[in-house]
């Protein structure tokens, strides 16, 4: 096991892959680097589009599909079926060995079902069903739209991996969906054990949009602080829900904490260091999701220090201030990144689902 993620582990805080490909599955690398100390995989439609669009390894299948499937959407799902099972086995040991904390694969439902509650849980449920393994998490977009459909689907009893949250308000009222879904669940005479969910709480993209605004305001001295300070008080949110009688309640009957997942921290701004939404971000009952290029630099020289989400809290209310002083309108930074991170999984899908279709011709003319 990588001493840098052994580090990471013994402070709470699981490591997972933003990354899935049939090669790394087929080859062994996947293996390797659960043996290294990687406890998940996320994955979302760029991840597949590249993934396919760059590989021979899907043609047979694809050419199989396409006899009896004609719908692009059906024939990705039946494609990343295959990959999403083989993944879940990898992982199972994993899942097994932490009572179901870790060893999950993520599956996104389709982007185009973002601000429709009743298509995501008639799609998520259908995923869990599709896929069939203990350890799938369906992601579910943090819209308005997709907030009772995250309640629906942990009322059922399905783990759910809740994605592009911006916001601290947005964080709140998804882990206030994920603690209404417990109690119904709990009420309907389910077992809340059984039931695990991340919230993921986007970091990188929030300074990109930041930066580029204090820019425009010449106020550069300022940059490439507000995402750090906006998880540090994500994380004290957390704190704060996850405790006192409500949540005792449910704890009391088994129910576990949906862990804060620390997504798109790779450096978008080639000045910041490598590991800056690593080492800060560090916590117990957290998870850092991380590409391949992240992964490798948290291996390397990564300084591994517990507790540190929890330091520095005051600054991190500063920069809030500092912000608002600035003419920098935060709540506007976080519908333009919820609006562009919907689109940009669109358009992700929609290109994947155009490269499906040009390769199934090619496929099938061979």
């Amino acid at each position: 096991m990588n001493e840098r993620l052994r580090e990471l582990q013994a402070a709470g805080q699981s490591v997972w892959i933003d990354s899935l490909s049939r090669d790394d599955i087929q080859n062994g690398d996947l293996q390797s680097m659960v043996e290294e100390g990687v406890t998940g995989v996320t994955s979302n439609p760029s991840i597949f589009q590249k993934s396919i669009s760059s590989s021979s390894l899907y043609d047979e299948q694809l050419s199989e599909v396409a006899e009896s499937e004609d719908d692009p959407k059906e024939v990705f799902f039946r494609l990343a079926k295959q990959d999403i099972r083989d993944a879940c086995e990898i992982l199972r040991p994993v899942y097994d060995r932490t009572g179901g904390l870790d060893g999950y694969v993520s599956l996104e439902v389709s982007p185009d079902l973002a601000y429709d509650t009743g298509g995501t849980i008639n799609e998520a449920d259908r995923l869990h069903e599709m896929v069939g393994k203990d350890n799938l998490l369906v992601k579910i977009p943090a819209t308005e739209a997709g907030l009772p459909a995250i309640e629906e689907m942990i009322s059922r009893g399905k783990p759910i991996n809740v994605t592009l949250i911006f916001s601290l308000d947005r964080y709140r009222a998804v882990a206030e969906a994920y603690v209404s879904g417990l109690e119904k669940l709990v009420a309907s005479g389910g077992d809340p054990s059984k039931v695990s969910s991340v919230a993921s709480f986007f970091v990188s993209r929030v300074d990109s949009e930041a930066d580029k605004r204090l820019d425009e305001a010449g106020k550069p001295d300022m940059k490439g602080r507000l995402a750090v300070a906006n998880a540090k008080l994500a994380y004290e949110a957390f704190r704060g829900i996850f405790s006192g009688g409500r949540w005792e309640a449910l704890a009391a009957k088994g129910a576990n904490p949906q862990r804060p997942l620390w997504a798109s921290t790779s450096v978008k701004d080639p000045s910041y260091s490598d590991l800056k939404y690593v080492e800060p971000l560090v916590g117990d009952k957290t998870v850092n999701t991380m590409p391949l290029e992240t992964l490798d630099a948290t291996k390397d020289h990564a300084e591994v220090h517990p507790g540190a989400i929890e330091e520095n809290i005051g600054e991190a209310r500063a920069v809030f201030e500092e912000l608002e002083a600035a003419g920098i309108d935060y709540d506007d930074i976080t519908v333009v990144l919820e609006k562009e991170g919907v689109e940009k999984f669109a358009d992700s899908f929609d290109e994947l689902i155009g490269g499906i279709k040009e390769k199934s011709g090619k496929v099938a003319k061979s």
